[in-house]
């Protein structure tokens, strides 16, 4: 998978819509200007990401754009995808499981790919907008079960 500047543009944008969702509509201006983008890109996100019904318009001197749900209810995955396209690092996962069906020298392959699709849309699924925003996104597990931050402390002792 991979993401896309544009892709990372609107996460971004988002993100500045999230943390000031509590003020209404916040005008492009100032989305850029939050979040260090180029306004002119940033309109076309902004549509696109409205055309989805992720985020409305709202006109006059308060006008602006604002999230149309709640930032706890708006998922990584949902932005990524609309911009980005399949979360899979090649075609998405029903093509995928095509591929492990009927070709049966590459499957072990294929099954990896898919392996990794499932667990970067579990993270992304599971990770919202208004958890980037908190800084909540909880500590990373290491492979073995302990948090990643005393894993490292125990490998630099042993």
């Amino acid at each position: 998978m991979k993401i896309s500047q544009k892709g990372l543009y609107a996460l971004q944008a988002m993100m500045t819509l999230a943390r000031r969702h509590k003020e209404g509509a916040i005008k492009i201006r100032e989305i850029a200007a939050d979040s260090d983008l180029p306004e002119k890109f940033l309109e076309l996100i902004l549509l696109e990401l409205k055309n989805a019904r992720m985020v409305e318009s709202v006109r006059g001197a308060r006008g602006g754009y604002r999230l149309r749900r709640d930032p706890g209810e708006i998922p990584l995955s949902d932005i990524i995808r609309l911009i980005d396209g399949p979360l899979a690092p090649m075609g998405d996962a029903e093509q995928l499981r095509g591929l492990i069906a009927k070709d049966s020298y590459h499957r072990a392959l294929y099954e990896v790919f898919l392996e990794v699709r499932d667990a970067a849309a579990k993270i992304l699924e599971n990770t919202t907008i208004a958890d980037i925003v908190a800084g909540s996104r909880g500590r990373r597990v290491h492979a073995k079960g302990a948090p990643a931050t005393e894993a490292r402390k125990r490998g630099a002792s042993e």
